[in-house]
């Protein structure tokens, strides 16, 4: 079937949003008459009728009613599209809480120094690996499965290791004489209140059943368990890549050296669509993304965080 002719499907989702021609006309900067003749046209190439005439106007068809939401998304894609080709200097970045908090926003003022024509606009609501469409953003930063199937034209960069290791503060490690991982037992173990593994995968991975997981304190964000952590009242089982900072300072400590292990969510990842590299503005942040990952991912393996 050939498609209807645009100005036709304008008119009529314009009608049919409006509840009448008098507002689609003024929207569309048109006369009533215009409408009235585009709708007719659609109903003609269409073979069905889409409205039907109401005490105050017109009200939609069920044929029309089926219509107008697809119209009405078609249109949205087209605005943003051309809203994204015609601006190409904004950037919108989606990166989760603790990603952004803990590694991207403090090493962004330097890219926002070099580049100030790009504008990055930056959002945490996050949910996880996720069907990237880049309809609601260009960019996401966050924790995916590379092997996860996704659209062709989706890239999936990886930046990162999610490298899983229990934390605790020096005063913890030794008040509670903590040597092994036979020793945790019954120590508060520190977990976020989010459907993430991160115990569930490193005791998989050592082959551990003996820890109630259920023992210990649960937090609404990453943030707060670290510093619950970083407080003495538990174990938490950390991120070698993001908890760099207090391993460094030595308020966090890896009470088991070399017991460390992968996470199952993957690694912290860049994904974006493969027609981005047509943004010179896209490619200019995407090369600062890897160059400060390189960065931070040798910090990681020059500074060992062993107790």
């Amino acid at each position: 079937m050939r498609l209807p002719p645009l100005n036709a499907l304008r008119a009529f989702e314009a009608a049919a949003r409006h509840g009448g021609y008098i507002d689609a006309a003024d929207e569309l900067h048109v006369t009533r008459g215009a409408i009235s003749r585009h709708v007719k046209t659609l109903e003609e190439h269409l073979g069905v009728t889409l409205f039907r005439r109401a005490s105050r106007g017109v009200e939609l068809t069920r044929a029309g009613r089926d219509l107008l939401p697809a119209l009405t998304k078609a249109f949205k894609v087209i605005e943003e599209g051309a809203a994204r080709v015609t601006d190409r200097s904004e950037l919108r970045v989606i990166c989760p809480p603790a990603l952004s908090v803990r590694w991207l926003l403090p090493s962004l003022p330097e890219f926002r120094a070099a580049h100030p024509d790009v504008r990055i606009k930056l959002t945490t609501d996050f949910h996880g690996d996720h069907a990237f469409d880049g309809t609601d953003y260009d960019i996401s930063i966050g924790c995916a499965n590379p092997s996860n199937q996704r659209p062709s034209d989706i890239r999936v960069e990886p930046v990162a290791p999610y490298t899983l290791v229990p934390a605790c503060s020096p005063g913890l490690l030794e008040s509670a004489r903590i040597r092994t991982p036979e020793d945790l037992v019954g120590v508060n173990l520190i977990r976020e209140d989010y459907p993430g593994s991160d115990w569930p995968d490193w005791l998989k991975h050592f082959r551990m059943d003996h820890l109630d997981l259920e023992q210990g304190d649960v937090f609404p964000n990453f943030d707060l368990a670290i510093r619950a952590a970083i407080m003495g009242t538990g174990v938490i089982m950390g991120d070698l890549f993001l908890c760099r900072e207090e391993f460094e300072k030595g308020i966090l400590v890896q009470p088991f050296p070399g017991m460390s292990c992968e996470s199952s969510w993957g690694w912290y990842c860049v994904l974006y669509p493969a027609a981005l590299l047509d943004n010179p503005s896209a490619v200019l942040f995407l090369d600062w993304v890897n160059e400060i990952a390189a960065r931070d991912r040798q910090a990681v393996l020059t500074n060992p965080p062993y107790a």
